[in-house]
């Protein structure tokens, strides 16, 4: 065999140079490709062949070919191989490992990787049955050298990582090894420390061999990393926490810190009982702190992941104190250090590091005791003073600005992934302190109270990046600014927990007046500033409830804001931050009219004649801005309690949209031609010049945003005497419940039929007849804006505009802005009416047929508000088509999405998805039929479909179909909630009728697709597998049909499935099983239906054999319990003869 081995060789050593030669052309390398892997298939010397290639003569590629060659015989051909090759080839395993590398410095990280697979490999098979003395060949292995003895520890590590991260072998091998493991693992914890131990003390003291007893030392500490993640907690505290100080011990070690850390905070965030923790608070006394705080102290940026490793250590050792700690007398003085070196980590001059900390520190001013330490509460103040300069937004990575700005250079790609980072770090401190107001709510605001008047008190710095709208204003990045936007933060967090936790005798109502005085005074023209300023009044206002005559000052500050431009007159567009000004201040005061309207009522006329005043220029104000001021207006009427007067009052405020809406102008909205005029759509604009029909699309947006914000806002009193005596009151249902009547019921019924039209027009603006009306400039007026686009897609991530420039739209971009905000709005119209006007709206007359002639959409509001007896009359005419159509648009999608282009083909796609979701949501919602129930085998059906009308009959069949027909959709989510919420519902519902067979049939087999589409994940898997159990159950008995779908399954075992059939008809006969194993048959048996994910379809599969198994439970010998014994039978315990028991 020699000569054909040694031929072979040659010709394998060939085709490897040829694949990893650069100048290789692809053809060859496909071709020498090929040759090796059909000699791995099919060569009969593979094994003499890997050999010979792995020799350390070789280069290392064809070394490492030649092992790879081995491992590929151990794991595709081990099953058959002879018992003496398997010895043969496991002693020249060995023998590779004790002499075939080199020294440990020279050999190739991938060469001794892959001599670690081929051992464990064998392990997996033969271990321990077959190979009971591998751990002592592996410890005899470690005093060859320390090349031998780190790949040990690679061997070890891998086992670790196959058998329990990974878990990839067969259960039955993955239980033999683990507890195999687990029973020697004290032995094995006693090693890897005695390995570490050794080379660290010849690491300290040699000086030539030292990077190689380092090298080992990372090995070892690598290893004990991935067992220290799940062995028991008495192996970590064994020895007197042996593992722990010597962890402690090599954080002050350069080269070994990281890792030694690593297993640290491994050990320090294992869960548990608190009992087996506690041997963890060891880490607090005074030598193990010592070496963490004094590593914590020595590194710098050089070391900088190591830094952020120690930082999460103190972290966990912070979550383990709040875990652990009983009582305060539980905290000692290194507590008090340990927090004050948490606090350095805070004030580190880095973000990263400062948002890690976070967690800790929300969990501390939390914690029912902790909290109430004097310690900690003076941590709290320290906290806040530090929360000063760690909200300020600096350290972006295209800047240097600060000293963070290096360090986020590690940490972000872009200045948009520093933004969205400190976002959420913002998010997570202003946690924090709330919390710790909670405890100190009072200095807490006397911080924020002078950082807020430092503010003011300070000229404006626009630093080196001014804004472009205007000389003098600042950019977001302007050190003004950032500082402003921080305070602002700081005192929102601050002063909303000040009127939570402190009582109204207490409030300091003069400092906070101060503070507002103040902020009233303050004037600037700098639109991020004034955006700042209009929070801190919205923060501060709750103190103006206790001096009532600062109220109109505060509405004059906000109505100026509302109209604030930065150059008057300008023609160019409005930069973002201009825009934020006019919608904050518009924010402000529709939050003030919700919150308390009851306290601004008495200055009704001064904001209604303001709102007069403002409206009288049409262009003063956008349509939105118009809009929010007339909800105000609203809610505040909401105050009168007096149908008639809020009546009257909504009259006047819609007089002009109503005029508007009813004229004869508005006969644009049923024809698409003449509404497509009115609007410009139809014609060609040049960029640059002015849209003429621009007003009409104004009109038409005010007039909808009003009859919105009406509907949306107008309600009667919660409470029902007020209600009553309100005359809100229109009568009482059969139950005695009151019927409400909304006084802006006439105004909105009177525009309801012009609104459908609107919406009936609009639809039928994608009809290919009017589609070609558009003009080439508004082509594409009816695709999804490029906003929504990126939500629908996930790319959420804004682009930084760091100067803030005018935003400059296109004639198009308009068009689409207007189209897409009107066609929302009339939607929430529709299903703010049935939750505003209750039966007022339900009762129109056709109103179920004038949605669906004109809005065939999902609206949630109107389904979950209707009343059970408008069920029939408005409903059903209303789902029926809805959802007949959403099966439509599937099957359409299925069919289509190969012809479309990658993006738009993901877009439609992802638009579909979202609205199915919706609709299945909807349904789940509904209470049209039972929701939501537990699965339960044995109840009986709770009512039949029968005993619904016939146009439900109609739309739960539909619903039937798209539920089981969805399980199959490139959906993961929507599949495992409508396979455990939906399906059994509905079908429960009808499995006592008379189902025809086929439709049986369909409803298993489309479970069944659900598991191939999308088994391969495991909570689909469990949710389908129950499903299909569950009707197989309840259906088997009656429809044999069953039967033959499953004798489909690929690779089912007829005779299990006889089996389970057996015991399933004939369950007196047949032996009784529990419910665990039975499901486990019935998974078992249509195991063939479950998918594989494109990367494991054409894996090849490596078969494990189980061994005899280990750890056989011995059978309990089952006798009667009343049966006499040695000691005594059960009933005689209990004989009143028995004196002496």
């Amino acid at each position: 065999m020699g000569e054909p081995v040694s031929e072979m060789c040659d010709h394998l050593i060939k085709a490897v140079n040829v694949m990893m030669d650069a100048e290789s052309s692809q053809i060859y390398r496909l071709e020498a490709l090929k040759f090796c892997e059909e000699f791995k298939e099919k060569c009969p010397f593979c094994v003499p062949c890997g050999l010979q290639l792995a020799d350390k003569a070789q280069t290392a590629v064809v070394r490492h070919f030649g092992l790879q060659i081995l491992e590929h015989v151990i794991k595709f051909r081990w099953n058959n191989m002879p018992q003496q090759e398997k010895v043969q080839l496991k002693n020249c395993a060995m023998g590779l490992l004790s002499s075939g590398t080199y020294p440990i410095l020279e050999e190739e990280s991938h060469i001794k990787d892959v001599l670690a697979r081929i051992i464990v490999e064998m392990i997996k098979r033969e271990w321990p049955q077959h190979w009971p003395d591998m751990l002592k060949e592996m410890e005899a292995l470690t005093s060859v050298g320390e090349a031998q003895t780190e790949l040990v520890m690679m061997i070890l590590l891998r086992l670790a990582e196959d058998v329990i991260t990974f878990q990839t072998l067969p259960a039955q091998r993955r239980r033999d090894i683990q507890q195999t493991l687990t029973q020697n693992m004290e032995s094995i914890f006693s090693f890897l420390l005695t390995i570490l131990q050794l080379h660290v003390d010849e690491y300290r003291r040699s000086v030539l061999d030292a990077k190689a007893h380092c090298r080992v030392g990372v090995a070892a500490l690598s290893t004990l990393a991935g067992y220290i993640d799940w062995v028991a907690l008495a192996h970590l505290t064994n020895d007197n926490c042996r593992l722990l100080e010597m962890l402690c011990l090599l954080l002050s070690e350069t080269e070994l810190q990281l890792e030694a850390a690593e297993c640290l905070l491994i050990a320090i965030s294992r869960k548990g009982k608190l009992d087996d923790r506690k041997p963890l608070m060891v880490l607090f006394d005074d030598v193990a702190m010592h070496y963490i705080l004094s590593a914590a102290q020595s590194a710098d940026g050089r070391h900088y992941i190591f830094l952020k490793r120690l930082c999460q250590v103190l972290c966990s050792l912070g979550s383990q104190l709040c875990f652990l700690v009983v009582s305060l007398s539980a905290l000692s003085l290194i507590t008090i250090i340990y927090l004050l070196y948490c606090f350095m980590y805070y004030a580190f001059p880095h973000q990263f590091l400062r948002s890690s900390t976070q967690i800790t520190w929300g969990t501390l001013f939390r914690h029912e005791i902790l909290s109430k330490d004097p310690v900690i509460i003076q941590m709290m103040i320290k906290y806040f003073r530090a929360t000063m300069t760690n909200l300020v937004k600096t350290g972006f990575p295209s800047r240097n600005d600060s000293p963070s700005c290096e360090y986020s250079r590690h940490d972000f790609d872009s200045d948009e992934d520093f933004n969205s980072f400190f976002n959420s770090f913002r998010a997570q401190q202003g946690e924090a302190v709330r919390n710790a107001c909670r405890v100190v709510p009072l200095e807490g605001f006397q911080i924020a109270a002078e950082w807020l008047q430092y503010q003011i008190s300070t000229p404006i710095d626009i630093g080196t990046t001014g804004s472009k709208m205007a000389e003098g204003l600042c950019s977001i990045l302007s050190p003004s600014a950032v500082q402003w936007d921080a305070m602002t933060f700081f005192t929102e967090s601050v002063v909303g927990q000040l009127f939570k936790n402190v009582e109204v005798e207490k409030l300091p109502v003069d400092q906070g007046i101060e503070l507002l005085q103040a902020v009233l005074n303050y004037n600037t023209q700098d639109p991020l500033i004034l955006s700042c300023v209009l929070t801190n009044l919205s923060s501060l206002f709750p103190f103006v409830t206790h001096r009532p005559h600062f109220l109109p000052q505060v509405l004059y500050k906000l109505f100026a804001s509302i109209t604030f431009e930065v150059v008057e007159e300008s023609k160019a567009p409005r930069t973002r931050a201009v825009k934020n000004v006019r919608r904050h201040a518009c924010s402000s005061i529709i939050k003030m009219s919700r919150d308390y309207p009851w306290f601004i009522l008495p200055c009704f006329d001064i904001l209604y004649n303001q709102v007069k005043k403002l409206f009288s220029n049409e262009a003063l104000l956008t349509q939105m801005e118009k809009c929010a001021l007339i909800e105000a207006l609203v809610l505040i009427s909401n105050q009168f309690k007096d149908y008639t007067k809020q009546k009257a009052f909504l009259e006047e405020l819609m007089a002009t949209v109503a005029a508007r809406w009813t004229s004869d102008e508005m006969r644009v909205l049923l024809e698409p031609a003449l509404f497509l005029a009115f609007l410009g759509a139809d014609q060609l604009m040049a960029e640059g010049t002015d849209h003429t029909t621009g007003i009409n699309r104004s009109r038409l947006s005010f007039c909808v945003y009003t009859i919105l914000g009406v509907v949306k806002r107008a309600r009667w009193p919660a409470d029902l005497e007020e209600a009553k005596a309100g005359g809100f009151v229109a009568g009482y249902t059969p139950s005695g419940a009151p019927i409400y009547r909304n006084p802006c019921t006439p105004q909105v019924l009177a525009l309801l039929p012009n609104l459908l039209a609107l919406i009936r027009t609009h639809n039928n603006l994608f009809l290919p007849e009017n589609m070609c009306r558009l003009s080439e400039t508004f082509s594409r007026a009816y695709e999804v804006i490029e906003v929504e686009r990126k939500v629908v897609l996930g790319l959420t991530q804004p682009v930084l505009d760091i100067y803030d420039s005018p935003v400059y739209k296109t004639h198009l971009e308009r068009m689409q802005g207007f189209f897409c905000t009107l066609y929302d709005n009339c939607y929430h119209i529709l299903g703010n009416a049935g939750l505003s006007l209750h039966q007022d709206f339900y009762t129109i007359e056709g109103l179920a047929e004038q949605i669906v002639g004109s809005a065939l959409i999902s609206l949630d509001n109107l389904v979950l508000s209707c009343p059970q007896e408008y069920y029939d009359s408005l409903l059903c005419p209303l789902l029926g088509p809805l959802f007949a159509y959403m099966l439509q648009v599937r099957d359409d999608e299925d069919e289509a999405c190969e012809e479309n282009q990658v993006t738009q083909e993901m877009l439609e796609e992802q638009l579909v998805r979202l609205v199915t979701r919706e609709v299945l949501d909807l349904l789940s919602k509904s209470r049209l039929w039972d929701k939501g129930r537990e699965w339960d085998v044995g109840t009986s059906t709770p009512g039949s479909v029968t005993e619904l009308s016939l146009p439900l009959q109609d739309i739960y069949m539909t619903l039937l179909t798209i539920s089981f027909t969805s399980l199959s959709w490139k959906d993961t989510s929507n599949c495992h909630r409508t396979a455990s919420m939906v399906c059994w519902t509905l079908l429960r519902q009808v499995v006592g009728g008379n189902l025809l067979p086929e439709a049986v049939t369909w409803f298993y087999a489309s479970v069944l697709k659900g598991l191939q589409m999308h088994g391969q994940h495991e909570v689909c898997n469990s949710a389908l597998t129950q499903l299909a159990l569950i009707i197989y159950d309840n259906l088997r008995p009656r429809y044999m049909e069953l039967r033959s779908v499953m004798t489909q399954i690929p690779s089912i075992n007829l005779e299990a499935l006889d089996q389970y059939d057996q015991r399933l008809l004939e369950p007196s006969s047949a032996q009784k099983v529990g419910e665990k194993k039975r499901k486990d048959q019935f998974k078992k048996l249509i195991a063939g239906t479950v998918g594989k994910d494109l990367g494991q379809q054409f894996k090849k599969e490596v078969h494990i054999r189980n061994l005899p198994s280990l750890f056989k439970k011995p059978k309990l010998e089952k006798r009667d319990i009343v049966e006499p014994s040695e000691t005594g039978s059960l009933a005689a315990l209990f004989s009143p003869t028995q004196d002496n028991i």
